[in-house]
Order: structure tokens, then sequence, then C-alpha cells
């Protein structure tokens, strides 16, 4: 007899999610099969089982929030062991309360897997929650009229009580769009402190690692910031050329990763990252992080040794991350680590920012939309389109000197991109 343990999906991770059971209780489990799925920090991943037996008892149910890293969440029963045999009392039982809603989430891999229910009047499948579920029974409504705000459209307690509340939602699945019930609002009055209505929006467990990880950054790391413009006119061409030639669609972001992987292979001092004073690491390699924004948060996928790949190669590697990343099904190794990130807002219109590092990272580099813009060129004014660049640099790591050193030759990068080929 063995307890499953709530794995640790990330080096990061300190709690998850029990999302769902893909096995129930009595069946059989063979060495690799998936048996649950678990929401870390970062995203809804797949348990493979690590022993093989039958599973006896399941501890931690479906929808359980912040269960530990090594909490025992089930019992594997081996040969010749029967399901009496098991002592509850003998294991952690880190269930929900009895009034207590299981989390609403569905896992990108199988939207559909569990707690779905038939639609009333088209046969299609439903996406609740257990106890949407029955609140939705026990009022006679159809699940097919209401809006789901959880992931992948999922219906949760909130959106059900919304239309009991209001008596009407939703009148078709082309609608659903348009509603945004995801939580009802506390009162229609202002409250004791002026405050107009509002929601409570529940935190998810991307959003609490953000947040600690964010503050732990501005706190712990001395920032400071280094501005550089950068003409963009050769590689807006060289990129048109390439596309073509190649019948693909590289976008800007694939070249300034390349440039900065090779910035970092001749500015190494800036390839550095701190690790709580006991020492500072010199990266031989450019692993870089880029901001990838997802829903309810932000992760960082990684191009490893882009110093070594063509822009075409990490072109092809990006979309495939950035693919997964939004669907879920990144793997721990995928985000975990880089040696230096960049953050790219230009394609929101964003012009300049300033970003937070990304620890243990010594720089981030924030990257903003080229604009035409007036410059002086041979004492002529022409006009080029610039984009504005802004490295975050932890001062305990890398100097002023260094940063600048940094910016200095990523320009000759982006503004003579030709030579990035050689």
């Amino acid at each position: 007899m063995k307890n499953i343990l709530m794995p640790a999906l990330s080096p990061t991770m300190e709690k998850g999610n029990l999302v769902s059971w893909l096995k129930s209780e009595g069946d059989k489990i063979e060495l690799g099969d998936i048996i649950a799925e678990i929401e870390t920090d970062k995203a809804t991943m797949e348990v493979e089982a690590m022993d093989k037996g039958v599973l006896g008892k399941i501890l931690v149910k479906a929808g359980t929030e912040d269960v530990a890293v090594n909490t025992p969440i089930a019992v594997l029963l081996e040969n010749g062991e029967n399901p009496s045999d098991i002592k509850v009392d003998a294991v952690a039982d880190s269930g929900n309360k009895n009034d207590a809603e299981p989390k609403s989430v569905v896992s990108a891999q199988d939207p559909v897997k569990n707690n779905d229910v038939p639609g009333s009047n088209n046969g299609t499948r439903i996406i609740a929650s257990p106890l949407a579920k029955k609140i939705a029974s026990l009022n006679n409504i159809d699940l097919s009229n209401v809006c789901g705000s959880g992931p992948n459209g999922r219906i949760q307690k909130a959106d059900v009580e919304v239309l009991i509340g209001n008596g009407s939602c939703c009148s078709s699945k082309s609608e659903q769009p348009k509603c945004t019930n995801s939580f009802a609002p506390i009162s229609s009055e202002r409250d004791k402190d002026g405050l107009p209505p509002y929601e409570f929006l529940k935190l998810s467990s991307m959003r609490k690692t953000i947040a600690k990880r964010l503050v732990e950054s501005k706190q712990m790391a001395p920032h400071f910031y280094l501005t550089v413009p950068m003409e963009i006119d050769e590689l807006l061409n060289l990129r048109k050329v390439a596309n073509a030639a190649y019948d693909m669609k590289m976008t800007i972001n694939d070249f300034i990763i390349k440039a900065v992987a090779m910035t970092l292979m001749s500015v190494k001092e800036a390839n550095r990252s701190w690790f709580d004073g006991v020492d500072v690491r010199q990266y031989n390699t450019a692993d870089i992080a880029v901001a990838v924004a997802i829903d309810g948060g932000l992760i960082t996928p990684i191009i490893r040794s882009a110093e070594k790949k063509t822009v075409r190669e990490i072109s092809i590697e990006m979309k495939d991350l950035i693919a997964r990343a939004k669907s879920g099904k990144l793997k721990p190794e995928e985000f975990t680590g880089g040696t230096f990130s960049i953050s790219n807002l230009g394609m929101y219109g964003v012009e300049q920012f300033e970003a937070v590092i990304n620890p243990p990272h010594g720089c981030i580099l924030a990257v903003g939309a080229g604009k035409e813009t007036a410059v002086v060129k041979n004492g002529n004014i022409q006009v080029a389109n610039v984009m504005k660049t802004t490295l975050s640099v932890d001062h305990r790591v890398v100097d002023g000197a260094v940063g600048a050193a940094f910016l200095k030759q990523l320009k000759i990068f982006i503004e003579t991109p030709s030579i990035m080929l050689v």
C-alpha cells in the first residue's frame, strides 16, 4: 500500500489545486497512466502514475485548492491488498469542507473530461462545477442558458446564482461572449468608503505567485533603468525579405531574441544572476525567457541557447511555445530557469515602459512599439522607424557601465541586422 502524494510540478510550486481525477476508486493503474490534473502556479498539468496497482481510495476531492506538496491525495493498493485495509486516519485528508465549492478549473488538455453535463437543447456538452449543477437542478434551471465565466466557459456557482437573481442571462450560446456575470456585485449602493458597486474576483494560483514574485523582486533587487532608441528600418526590410524567401511569418520579436542572445555572448557580464547572497552565476549560454500573456496572468517560455539558433529556428520554436503556453500544455522545464528576460508590448502600441526583473535574472529588456520619428542624419532631418528599448537591471550583479555596453552592442545588431546572419 502506497500513498500517492501531491507532486511538485515546478521548482516554485509549494501548493497546487487538484483539478480533477481521471481515474476512479477501484480502477487499475499502470505505470505512466495519467491519473489526475493539477493546477500549479503556471499551468494545469497531467500527473502520471509512478507505480502500478489499484486506486484504493481518493483522499483529496477534485476541486480542492491549496493542497501542499507531498500531501497524500490517494492510496494505491498493491497485489493482495483490499480497500478494507486502508485506514483513513493514518493519512492526511485534505478534502474540501462539505459546503465548499470545488475550484472552477478545467484542463486545456481535455476540457470536457470531467464535471460536464449534456445540454438539454442541442445535445452539446456543457462544462459545469458539481455545485453549479446541483443548484441548477434544485431550481429547474437549464444550464444551456447559463453563461460560464470559468476557464473554457465552465459554469460556476456564481453564474447560476446570477441567473436566479436576475431572471435572465444568455438565451443562446452565441450570446455568451457578451456576458460579464463572473461574480455578482455585492451591492448596488456605494459602500461606507464611498466605493461604487464592485465584484469579488477570486485569486488564481498563478495570480498569487505573480504578486509574490513581483513584490519580492521590487523589494530585494535594486532596479535601475537604461533607455536607448533604436532604428529598425533595416530590420523591417530584412524581415520582409526573409519571410518571403521562407514563406514564413517571422516577427520582429524573433529577431530581437536573436539579437539579445548574441549581445549576451559579446557582453557576458550582463548574463548573470544573483542567488541569495551566496553566489553570482555567470552563464555561458543565452537562455532567453520571453513574457507571454495568457488567461489569468503571464508565463515566460524559454528559448534555450538562442545564440546558436537561426532567427528562423527561433521563430518556429517561439510559435510552438506560445501556442502551448496559451493552451496550458507547457512542461515545467520549458518555462523554468532562463538567464535573461524580454517583455515586448510593442504590439499593443506601448512606446516605452520599465519591466520588473524576473528573479533570479539580472536583467530584463522592455521593448516598445516602432514609431515613425524625425531623426537627424548628417545634418539633415529624415524619417525613421524608431523602437525604444529599456533595460531593467539588478544593480547587485550588473553595473551601469555593463548595462550601457549591452545596449550599445544590441543597438548595433538591431540597426545592422545582417551581421547576425554571418
